[in-house]
């Protein structure tokens, strides 16, 4: 497209007591100019009322995630001159909507929480316990490391449509890396809830989550290796 080509921006626009509706706005493509960059110009200039979430601008905080023709992306990192004279933009999949673009993000926390997604520490542990980096229970560990929970591999997940107890691929992640980590103990409880009849076995291994994490994570990996750990445990009990 040309730099300065106009876009027609189609954005989903909904508000508490109203009807969804898609609303159009045109906007010219100039060079590197984000679709996070063309919906503030949006904002400003031509629609104050329409509502979307922001934080860094920079591809580090992934509060942009939003689906840009039917892929869930980074606003922040999709230029808008790659893609073509009409770009729609609708907000996340199965997140409660709050308004617009934005979509609630605590269904997210709460099934992270439905598998213990926190860190639990030995009792008796140094403070500053750390796992060697060059070492083989860090090297499996470290391709699933730096989800920040942006939501987008949640939002392509077709198991989540179909079974809404189902945990997701950022919360399977985000077990994987507990249940690999030495240090962690906490392991017998977590395994209950990954073990349901809603959580590890559900996923039907499509990779659609790791087909649109910003992050190049793959939780189809992740939750395959979680299998593996959980029938061997299986075996061992």
């Amino acid at each position: 497209m040309n730099p300065g080509a106009m876009v027609a921006l189609r954005v989903y626009r909904w508000a508490p007591g109203s009807a969804e509706r898609w609303q159009e706005y045109r906007i010219p493509a100039a060079v590197d100019l984000t679709v996070l960059d063309a919906l503030v110009e949006v904002q400003r200039t031509q629609d104050g009322t329409l509502a979307f979430r922001y934080a860094c601008r920079v591809g580090m905080c992934g509060s942009c995630a939003m689906v840009v023709n039917g892929r869930e992306r980074w606003a922040c990192r999709t230029r808008l001159s790659a893609l073509g004279p009409r770009v729609t933009v609708r907000p996340l999949y199965h997140f409660p909507l709050v308004r617009d673009l934005v979509v609630d993000m605590e269904p997210f926390v709460a099934k992270m929480k439905t598998v213990g997604a926190a860190f639990v520490p030995r009792a008796e542990a140094q403070q500053f316990a750390a796992i060697g980096s060059q070492s083989r229970e860090r090297r499996a560990i470290d391709p699933a490391l730096e989800c920040i929970g942006c939501g987008a591999c949640l939002s392509a997940c077709t198991m989540v449509a179909h079974d809404p107890g189902f945990p997701g691929p950022a919360a399977l992640n985000r077990a994987f890396t507990l249940m690999a980590d030495s240090r962690d103990p906490a392991k017998a409880e977590r395994w209950v809830p990954l073990l349901s009849e809603d959580a590890l076995w559900r996923c039907h291994a499509q990779a659609s989550c790791t087909e649109v994490c910003p992050m190049e994570l793959s939780p189809t990996d992740s939750i395959l290796r979680l299998r593996r750990r959980a029938v061997a445990s299986l075996l061992r009990s």
